[in-house]
Order: C-alpha cells, then sequence, then structure tokens
C-alpha cells in the first residue's frame, strides 16, 4: 500500500496516479457470508452436475463418476478466480453482502493477483478441511497429532483477518489485495449533469490515454468536499497534463472536469463499437 491511514475499518490510500481515496474495509461476519453464500452456489452447481451425469451415464462405465470429480475440481478451482477477474473483483456470494476485492495500492485489479490469492485457499482451506475430514487422502494412518497439528492450522488461517490491520487473509497478503466495502455507485449521471460547455478541448489520442479504470479514480476525486481536495485536485492536474502532453496555463478544477467529461464521452463512444479499455494499461 502507498500510504494508509485511518481507525477502525476506515483506510485512506494513495492511488499509482497520486490520488487519496477513502475505503471502507469489509468486516469478517461480511466475508464470511459472502463466502458461505459462494459455497452453496458452489455446492448447487455440483449437486446439478451430479444428477445430470447419474441420470444420462450412470457410474458403471467409470467415466460419469471421472467426469464428477473433474466438474468439482473445476468449479472448487475457478469460481472464484472466474468471476472475480469477469466481475472486478466480486462474486455473486461478495454481490448480495456488498463487497469486492482490490489492489492494496489503488491500482487496478490484475488477474496475477486474483489468481495467487484464490489459489491460496488450498493451502488457507481446503488442505486442513480434507484432512480433518477425510484424513485418509492427505495421510493414511496419521497419528493423533497430525490431526491436532491440522487443527490448528485451519483456526489460524480462519482466524487471520481478524487479528490483522487491514483485515486480510493470507491470500490476500501473498497477492496484495483487500476486500473492501463495494461503492453503491461508479459514474452518477448527476457528475455530467453541472458541466456546462467545455472550456478545454482534446484529441482522440490525448484521451486514448486513460480508460475506465482511471476515469472512476478521477470521479471520486471530483466528488470531494474535504480541505484536502485543492492539493490532490493539482497534483493530479499536473499529472494528467504530462502523461497526455497538454500545453499552456489552465484552471485546475475546471480542466479537470472538462477532461473527465471528454473522456468520458469517448469511453462511452468505444463501448459502443464494442472496445472496452479497463485502464491505462489496457491495449
Amino acid at each position: 500500500m502507498t500510504a494508509a491511514e485511518g481507525r477502525g475499518l476506515e483506510r485512506r490510500i494513495v492511488t499509482p496516479e497520486g490520488i487519496p481515496l477513502r475505503i471502507e474495509l469489509a468486516r469478517a461476519g461480511d466475508r464470511a457470508g459472502g463466502f458461505l453464500l459462494d459455497l452453496l452456489i458452489q455446492f448447487v452447481l455440483i449437486g446439478a452436475l451430479v444428477l445430470l451425469t447419474w441420470a444420462s451415464t450412470g457410474w458403471e462405465d467409470g467415466w460419469g463418476l471421472a467426469f464428477v470429480f473433474l466438474a468439482i475440481f473445476l468449479v472448487r478451482s475457478f469460481y472464484f478466480i472466474w468471476f472475480e477477474i469477469r466481475w472486478q473483483g466480486r462474486t455473486p456470494g461478495k454481490r448480495v453482502v456488498g463487497t469486492r476485492v482490490m489492489d492494496a495500492a489503488g491500482g487496478p485489479l490484475r488477474s496475477e493477483a486474483v489468481v495467487v490469492r484464490n489459489l491460496m485457499r488450498e493451502v488457507e482451506v481446503w488442505l486442513p478441511v480434507t484432512f480433518l475430514f477425510a484424513p485418509h487422502i492427505v495421510w493414511p494412518d496419521a497419528p493423533g497429532w497430525a490431526r491436532l497439528l491440522f487443527s490448528l492450522w485451519a483456526f489460524v488461517f480462519l482466524l487471520m483477518p481478524i487479528f490483522n490491520r487491514s483485515r486480510l487473509r493470507v491470500g490476500d497478503m501473498v497477492a496484495g489485495t483487500m476486500v473492501v466495502v463495494a461503492p453503491r455507485a461508479v459514474l452518477l449521471p448527476d457528475l455530467g449533469a453541472t458541466v456546462s460547455e467545455a472550456t478545454y478541448e482534446f484529441t482522440a489520442e490525448q484521451l486514448s490515454v486513460y480508460g475506465i479504470y482511471e476515469l472512476q479514480v478521477l470521479e471520486d476525486l471530483l466528488r470531494r468536499t474535504d480541505p484536502g481536495r485543492g492539493d490532490a485536485f493539482a497534483a493530479v492536474e499536473k499529472q494528467i497534463r504530462r502523461k497526455i502532453r497538454f500545453e499552456g496555463e489552465v484552471k485546475t478544477e475546471r480542466f479537470l472536469r472538462d477532461f473527465y467529461q471528454a473522456l468520458r464521452a469517448h469511453l462511452e463512444r468505444r463501448m459502443l463499437l464494442g472496445k472496452r479499455k479497463k485502464d491505462k494499461h489496457s491495449h
């Protein structure tokens, strides 16, 4: 994290673009609730696959059973990865409880970080749970002290988010992510409605530098009302002008609002053509 401060569940981070953001960490109950909902969905999916396989092939030739085991592996391993990449850090369970995964430094959520945080769940959850309830799969004839060790292992990993300041599980620590309360809205039409005729104009080449993520960050900045907004505006204006090579003197807030309007219109036109630029790193 580039910078963080705050009490309780509130944090303030500074994005790579130099924009301070206030976030609220997800509570332990919300994280657990979302996880349990996702497990329930996985259980229903696997149950449906088992019934369909049994109804169509039965278990006589062994192929049906092999397919079921493969389906269980795929659903368990890639359910979270697929949804968190496709839904920008959300799964169905997270959407219900109102949480999402984000990059701990305030940058765009990277696919590799999503993969790492979810593969770590094998070590955090599934390995100790498998040993506790089906020890013969992991360690046939395991002694009693091994059960005690795996119980302690599961207990420590389960409580890890409670005992660290940023409510991180081990997967989040390794991947550089955190789970936060999802904002209720991102792009609201009333912000655009407050801007009249533009003072500054931008070329398509200048607007193509940034994507949806940067637009969302800029909107969050423009909605700020705290005393520190002036310094943040100046820092971001300087960063944008340098990045898009915009020459000449400008009025900071008007420049940012005009750039927001132009970038939003540019991205909306591209999406109508089927072209979606997630962030400045996308091509």
